[in-house]
């Protein structure tokens, strides 16, 4: 379910030739049923999905780390072996944005283990927590001088993030397109850090898995329970303003305070989605209903992610973007998001298919056998 959300995260940067207002990428026009497809995106998706994948990226590094301090692997190995990881993770990112698609995220979250493990592994839980607490603190800051900026600022109007974020994808000729991309994704694994939602996210996750509150769920039901509901909860409240803005409905002179606060409360949100899965996971197996086959094959995909990420990339540049087919060109909102949720059904059942046959992700076991070469 995690990389659907990506799916329809990302779609909406390839209606490349629909007009955009202010808030995020979302086309101004459409019927009632993009208008409904628009308001649940900005709701439940938009600014959520990399901090959640930020938290479970943080997840599996410390499973990582704690198996190979397990099996009797010294510290400085255990780091030296994440570090080759991240690195090769940040090669990944690179050619996928060269390639396809400049938004990718694989790059930033190795940048963000490169930075991130040497500053903060074998540190205290207490530590962890106060910084954590001081990345929350600056993004609230955050929020309050975009609401006070906004407030001061009466008139003139922005340049369209859009209009320069689809650059790439608009440009027919494929070469300068991917002139156009790789820059900008350069410029993205910068603001990745200094946003400051994905070390908080890493943060987080990092001390999640200490615990073992994904792998042990029963263990910690109450603490999932509030992270879940108060987090979503504070994630949907903002993005359902946001989407009442972009409908017309609010009619605020402005969205910047709004969207800021959007992109602050994705962390709650973000986190809380992963609280919500490990429920669902501790309810899958208590019911003992791990064999079904809708669930085997979600299991299947999630340990292909990697694979089943740049599938999307694999299916949304050529035949979305203006250098590959345009088709981009002629969707509106909810059809665009039907496109989103085929192709992740298309990776739901390649995975499953090479799960029953034995075979690993192609992505996962390239990066496997670079890192541990």
């Amino acid at each position: 379910m995690m990389l659907l959300l990506i799916a329809l995260a990302h779609v909406p940067w390839f209606l490349y030739d629909a007009p955009v207002g202010t808030i995020m990428l979302h086309p101004v026009d459409g019927n009632l049923a993009d208008r409904i497809a628009q308001a649940l995106t900005l709701t439940v998706v938009d600014a959520r999905t990399h901090t959640m994948f930020g938290f479970l990226f943080a997840y599996g590094i410390g499973q990582l780390y704690a198996r190979r301090m397990s099996r009797g692997t010294s510290p400085e190995q255990a780091r030296r072996l994440l570090r080759r990881r991240h690195l090769w993770m940040l090669v990944f990112g690179a050619v996928h944005a060269a390639l396809l698609w400049q938004g990718d995220i694989i790059g930033m979250y190795g940048l963000i283990g490169l930075v991130m493990v040497p500053l903060f592994f074998g540190r205290s839980d207490r530590t962890l927590r106060i910084w954590a607490g001081v990345l929350l603190a600056l993004g609230a800051l955050a929020v309050i001088a975009t609401t006070i900026t906004a407030m001061a600022v009466t008139g003139g109007s922005a340049p369209v993030a859009a209009d320069v974020q689809r650059i790439s994808i608009a440009e027919p000729g494929y070469l300068l397109s991917a002139a156009i991309r790789f820059p900008m994704w350069l410029a993205q694994l910068v603001s990745g850090l200094i946003t400051l939602a994905l070390p908080t996210g890493f943060l987080l996750g990092v001390l999640a898995a200490r615990h073992r509150i994904l792998e042990e769920p029963s263990r910690h039901l109450p603490l999932l329970r509030r992270v879940a509901v108060l987090g979503i909860a504070a994630g949907w409240l903002t993005g359902a303003a946001l989407a009442l803005q972009h409908v017309g409905v609010l009619g605020l002179p402005s969205a910047a305070a709004l969207s800021a606060l959007h992109f602050y409360t994705g962390i709650f949100a973000g986190v809380g989605y992963a609280a919500l899965f490990g429920l669902i996971a501790h309810r899958i197996t208590a019911r003992g209903t791990r064999e079904l086959l809708p669930v085997r094959a979600l299991v299947a995909l999630g340990r292909r992610s990697l694979s089943g990420y740049l599938t999307q990339s694999l299916v949304f540049g050529p035949f979305l973007a203006a250098w590959g087919l345009g088709l981009g060109a002629h969707l509106s909102s909810w059809q665009a998001a039907l496109v989103a949720l085929a192709t992740w059904l298309l990776t739901v059942v390649a995975a499953f298919l090479m799960d029953r046959a034995g075979v690993r992700g192609p992505a996962e076991t390239l990066l496997r056998r670079l890192t541990y070469r």
